[in-house]
Formats: structure tokens, sequence, C-alpha cells
């Protein structure tokens, strides 16, 4: 049995390296975005365009989507030009985005009424994981569905899980969202207490890298705070969405998430002061602007 044909939907940030892994790998991938010219490197590499989404579907095993919000997925996957149109029954879609799990349960049996099964699948690990093919990948749908993609997300993902029935997956990476922001609401205020208080940032870093305080976050966004480095693994604007997303889900289980709350504030003051395409590691700036004297 040859290898799966792809389609795949939406070549930003995360999309794009993820399609090139799959093309070193051997297999066939047609590729749509909003923007073909932004779609060109991959057509150079060997991917082959798709007009709309219902044309990737007609092409494709399995398709597989990487947008950015709840509506997106639901434009792309059900739209007049979307997946379900030109899908046939068997089809396997794959959302790799993170939106609403409700959503996503919605959107699976609409799915499943033409005969296509939806398997959720949102990533952790940011641009260089996408890079380097080391994505965290938490599924949620069928269990003989995501065998038959296990494969496609091996090449993509370092560590692929299946978290349980459609939709489990969205609701473990809002979960992991929720633990991130923490780790670097810490980390933030951990280094602008150490910067206050005259101690040397880059030994602060090291020493905490070594000890209970260490985190993958701390490694990766701890040099660049200190190089004064604010551009985006993960933007401040997508973390809101996903936090956005978190605490509406969270007043649906009726779970208060104090925490989260806060940090969502203050990633918010760092939107309003045009700091949205900033990466999150800009948070630090929130809270040294917390002591400074006023004007």
């Amino acid at each position: 049995m040859g290898k799966q044909k792809i389609g795949f939907i939406g070549t930003g940030i995360m999309g794009e390296p993820m399609v090139r892994n799959l093309l070193k790998a051997g297999y066939a991938v047609a590729v749509h975005n909003r923007t073909k010219s932004k779609a060109q490197a991959l057509l150079s590499e060997g991917a082959t365009w798709a007009e709309n989404p219902a044309k990737a579907a007609e092409s494709s095993d399995v398709v597989i989507t990487c947008v950015t919000d709840t509506p997106d997925v639901r434009e792309v996957l059900l739209g007049g030009r979307g997946v379900i149109k030109g899908a046939a029954a068997g089809l396997i879609c794959v959302d790799m985005s993170t939106i609403s799990p409700a959503a996503t349960k919605q959107m699976g049996a609409e799915l499943a009424a033409k005969g296509v099964t939806l398997i959720d699948a949102p990533i952790s690990g940011g641009q260089i994981g996408a890079i380097e093919g080391r994505l965290s990948i938490m599924a949620g749908g069928p269990r003989e569905a995501f065998e038959k993609i296990l494969p496609i997300m091996k090449v993509m993902g370092k560590t692929v899980t299946h978290c349980g029935p459609l939709g489990s997956g969205q609701m473990t990476k809002l979960a992991n969202q929720i633990m991130v922001i923490h780790t670097i609401m810490s980390i933030s205020e951990g280094l602008a207490f150490a910067e206050k208080a005259g101690l040397d940032l880059e030994t602060t870093v090291e020493v905490t890298s070594a000890g209970a305080a260490a985190s993958h976050s701390l490694k990766a966004l701890g040099p660049k705070i200190i190089a004064g480095d604010f551009k985006p693994a993960f933007m401040v604007d997508l973390q809101l969405k996903d936090l956005r997303l978190v605490m509406e889900y969270a007043e649906q289980l009726k779970q208060p998430l104090p925490g989260t709350a806060l940090a969502r504030q203050l990633l918010a003051a760092l939107q309003a002061q045009g700091r949205g395409r900033d990466g999150t590691q800009a948070l630090i700036d929130v809270i040294r602007q917390l002591s400074s004297k006023p004007a």
C-alpha cells in the first residue's frame, strides 16, 4: 500500500515547515492557503496547488487543516468551497488548529453525516518544533482513524498521543496552554525581580535552568528576554485567542482559573500597546511597567 495523498490547508508559520517535512518524507501534498504567494516556496519544493479546500479534498486521502481560529476551521471544512464539498466517503480530516472543543464536536457530526471522519490534533512546540519535526500532537477521535493517520503525524511530531474521543485533543491543548502561560508568567516575574535586584540575568537563567525552576520555556525564552529579542515563536495575539478559548470552556465547566485570568489581562495590556505580534516573552515588559514611576 502506497503513502496516503495529503491535502494541507494553512501554510503559515507552523504549516509551512510541517508540509516541508511531509514532502521530505515522500508524501504527495496538495496545499491551499488564502494567499497563494505564501505557499510559493513549498510549490517550488514539490507540493501542488489546490484552488480551494474542496479541490484539496478531491485529490486526497487525508486533509490536514492548520489555521487560526474556530470560524476559519468551520469555513475551510464546511463552507461553500470547503472540504465537505469535495470529500468522498472515507476521507479523514485532521484539524491541527487550536479551536473550540464544542465546535469541533459539532463539525465532526456534520462531516460524519457525509462519511468523513474528523480528528482534532492540536499541536505544541512552536515554530522550532514544527521545523524540526518535534511537535507534541494531542489527538482526539476514533482510535481506528487515529491509527491510519499515525505515520503522517509521526513525520511532524515527536510525541503523538491519542487523548480520547473527538474534542479530547482540543481540551488537552487548552490545559497545555494554561500551564504554558503560567510558566511564561513565572519566568517574566522571576527575571523582572532579578533585574530589579541588580543580578546578572545570564547567570540567573543559567542557575535557575539547572534547578527546580528548569523548563523548556525558560531555556528557550530566557536568553531571548535577556537579549531584548521579542520576535515571536508564538505571538501574543494567538496566545490571547487560546486563552479566550480556555476561559470560555472553563466557564462551561464551572472551573475558576484565577491565575490564567490574570495572565490573560496582562497579555491584553501588551496587545493594547500594539504589541500583539510580539512573542509571548514580551510579557516581561508588562511586569517591568508595574514598577515604573509615573512620568
